[in-house]
């Protein structure tokens, strides 16, 4: 399955019901359509020869400028165009701009160099599918694969040829409003989909993996706020997804606004030289973040904008984004020397080598099109649907059954149709979005009832409709309580210091469960919130995040019980905004909290655990977990752990059971945490039905960064657990030991 030119390790595909981790599987070459084979890059090489051989420093210095533009581009900007001050744009809008802008850089300009245009393509262009973190409550690196494919056809079609996606960032602290954007907090997980966008993106499109590095690290989950991490914990959970985007061939990267250590990501030469490019042989280019070159001043690392300029560029930052700094203030320190143009013609080259693969020198607008394509509903319902997790369901209230003759739709997000659409959009459209109340009237049918109020705002704290939903709640069979979050107050700068329903949407579902009917919440909403107060008093919630275009559908799907939910969390959820940050790979400490004694890590006024944990998710029917095998007991560093186990579907519906596969390694040179995700899969079975799970764990994947901070496996003894979420029970040992000791 060739990929034309990037390199790519498909990492989710697997022979029946094995389950393969990343590293197992071979690398394969091929990808975006016109990029040269790999064998092929020769000639190639020596095209950006002759190109970087005909270039002025002021065009060199121009192709490494990214200015945004809104719609179209002005008559100065065209001029950048023709004098070769330009490498790329971001935010042109439509097939006509692109195509109109490509004709002036390939046949106005002295060099004839296309352009990269660029859009922030997160979870969709036109079709909207749900956000990312959404998506990674699939656990089905193949599903997220289709929505990247198809967000990238679309942005082509209308002249996009870059997007800044996929998000890699791992995030533990839901106060972060770009966790939407991401997997959620673990680094396997995290790395499985991020290759998956990868793949799914550059069969069209070059992707960006961002923000390199540890962005979602911030400290009190405050936005663009420091980061000061270990250089242990940056190997062994940040730094892993955008390893994984690198093997599967990303073509970009982009640099974070935050600091590490006291220095910022995009003057940062270790990470953008040592790791990406020494370590990992990344031969793409790297994008800075939004002005985040002349932010080096506010951090305090320069002190004028052309000191900024030359930290950024000697660090590896290739282009820059908005700040205009390589173009303006380069010229004159590379004439002084004190920028060596040997800098400045390696990212040149780099960001050559980019559009070429991408085919853009033979035609900048493959792939555009005079119409857009029709809106992939199928493909966003299906995996909106999968996406919904089921948290509780007391008394098996859902799914909705017969008895449901009058339903009471309330809150201020059931009739909404924006917010559905989550942060970064792209061109959906609020009209496109089928929401609640509409789907749910439309699956009921002539025989059952459905009333509708709001309520309440989703944040002005407006009780005067709360009498009324109560009301209508009183006189239903069943409510339907549709609350969260607006989609603004996820995404970029949209940080929260509380988890709770904003508003007075608390105080509605308070009121509509002392009702004392039966209530069914949905949640809408880009992070983890705080449900302890639905935990202990709704018989039923479905978490279903943001789910873009096919929202309602999805939604009325589960609640009619026409799919069985199958969703996963990617996310720990806590009992209070104090727990934060709280994630399952924790460790285990001197002093493990053990109840009764007073002097171990826990706290006064709340249990340690989650409310739910990473990897929890209920069904309509159950699952068991049995015969827990180890092909052997004793390994050797080149072996493979082999694990089996059944899995049955004890219930009376059919359903898919997310098996997941936890780790532990018991002593080592350093401390490790007390479980990690080592694989997972999703296994559909009838009632009644069982079947024989089988992974395969290199042992080499086992290794820690030891305290001389080598990658290495450590012999010892480990215990494997198996089971439907990360405190599986089901458990087996197995002992590494060095290769003459077997």
């Amino acid at each position: 399955m060739p990929r034309n030119g990037y390199l790519v390790k498909d990492a989710s595909r697997s022979e029946a019901i094995t389950v393969r981790t990343p590293l197992l599987i071979l690398v394969i070459t091929g990808g975006l359509s016109g990029v040269a084979p790999l064998a092929a890059q020769a000639p190639l090489e020596r095209r950006i020869d002759s190109l970087l051989a005909r270039m002025t420093l002021e065009e060199k210095l121009g192709h490494l400028n990214l200015p945004s533009v809104f719609g179209r581009v002005s008559p100065a900007e065209i001029e950048m165009v023709r004098r070769g001050q330009v490498g790329g744009f971001l935010n042109l809008d439509g097939p006509e701009a692109a195509r109109d802008i490509q004709r002036v850089a390939m046949q106005e300009s002295r060099l004839r160099i296309p352009l990269l245009l660029g859009l922030d393509v997160i979870h969709g262009y036109r079709t909207i599918f749900p956000i990312p973190l959404a998506e990674a409550s699939t656990w089905d690196p193949e599903v997220v694969e289709a929505t990247a494919r198809a967000a990238g056809r679309e942005a082509r079609a209308a002249g996009i040829n870059w997007t800044f996606a996929p998000m890699v960032d791992i995030a533990r602290d839901p106060r972060w409003g770009r966790i939407a954007e991401g997997s959620g907090e673990d680094p396997y997980l995290g790395s499985l989909l991020a290759a998956a966008r990868v793949r799914g993106f550059q069969e069209s499109i070059l992707a960006t993996a961002k923000h390199f590095a540890a962005y979602g690290a911030a400290e009190a989950g405050r936005e663009y706020n420091t980061v000061d991490v270990s250089e242990r914990a940056l190997r062994e959970i940040y730094l892993p997804p955008f390893k994984a985007a690198v093997d599967a061939g990303v073509g970009s990267i982009m640099s974070a606004f935050n600091e590490i250590a006291g220095v910022p990501s995009t003057a940062n030469p270790w990470l953008t030289d040592t790791v990406l490019r020494q370590e990992w042989r990344f031969d793409g280019f790297v994008v800075s973040d939004w002005t985040s070159v002349d932010e080096l001043r506010a951090h305090g690392v320069a002190a004028s904008r052309a000191e900024a300029g030359r930290l950024a560029l000697a660090a590896g930052i290739d282009m820059d984004m908005v700040s205009g700094i390589y173009r303006d203030s380069l010229p004159a320190l590379v004439e002084a020397g004190r920028v060596p143009v040997a800098h400045v013609d390696a990212a040149v080259r780099r960001i050559l080598r980019a559009k070429l693969r991408l085919g853009l020198f033979e035609d900048p607008n493959r792939g555009v099109a005079a119409a857009a394509p029709p809106l992939d509903r199928e493909l966003a319902r299906r995996v909106a649907r999968e996406a919904i997790v089921l948290l509780k369901n007391e008394g098996g209230l859902l799914p909705l059954g017969a008895r449901a003759r009058t339903i009471a739709v309330i809150g201020p997000l059931a009739s909404d149709t924006a917010a559905p659409l989550g942060p970064w959009h792209a061109r959906g459209q609020a009209g496109d979005v089928v929401s609640v109340v509409a789907a749910i009237r439309e699956r009921a049918g002539a025989g059952t009832t459905v009333l509708h109020a709001p309520g309440t705002g989703l944040t002005n704290g407006d009780t005067s409709g709360i009498a009324a939903a109560v009301a209508l709640a009183r006189r239903a069979d069943v409510t339907v309580l549709v609350v969260g979050e607006p989609d603004s107050m996820s995404g970029e700068a949209s940080s929260r210091s509380r988890l709770d329903l904003p508003g007075a949407q608390e105080r509605l579902q308070q009121a509509v469960v002392a009702t004392g009917r039966p209530v069914v919440l949905v949640l809408m909403n880009g992070r983890p919130l705080i449900l302890t107060w639905a935990a202990e008093h709704v018989p039923a919630i479905l978490e279903t995040w943001f789910l873009g275009v096919e929202t309602g559908h999805a939604i009325t799907d589960v609640l009619f019980g026409d799919v069985n939910p199958s969703g996963r969390l990617p996310v720990t959820f806590p009992r209070t905004v104090g727990q934060i940050p709280i994630y399952y790979n924790a460790k285990n400490t001197g002093r493990p909290a053990v109840e009764g004694q007073h002097f171990t890590s826990k706290y006064l006024d709340v249990p340690n655990t989650p409310l739910y944990p990473f990897g929890y998710g209920l069904s309509y029917t159950t699952f068991a977990y049995r015969d827990l095998q180890l092909r052997a007991a004793r390994l050797g560093p080149a072996d493979t752990l082999v694990v089996t186990m059944t899995v049955a579907n004890t219930g009376a519906r059919p359903g898919t059971e997310v098996v997941q596969l936890y780790v532990r390694d018991d002593v080592g040179s350093v401390t490790r945490p007390l479980r990690e995700l080592r694989g997972f899969r999703r296994v559909v079975l009838e009632a009644g039905a069982a079947r024989t799970v089988e992974f395969r764990v290199p042992v080499g994947e086992l290794g820690v960064w030891g305290s001389a901070m080598k990658f290495a496996v450590e012999p010892g003894t480990f215990r494997v657990f198996v089971g439907p979420n990360s405190t599986a029970e089901l458990a087996a040992g197995f002992e590494v030991v060095a290769p003459n000791a077997r």
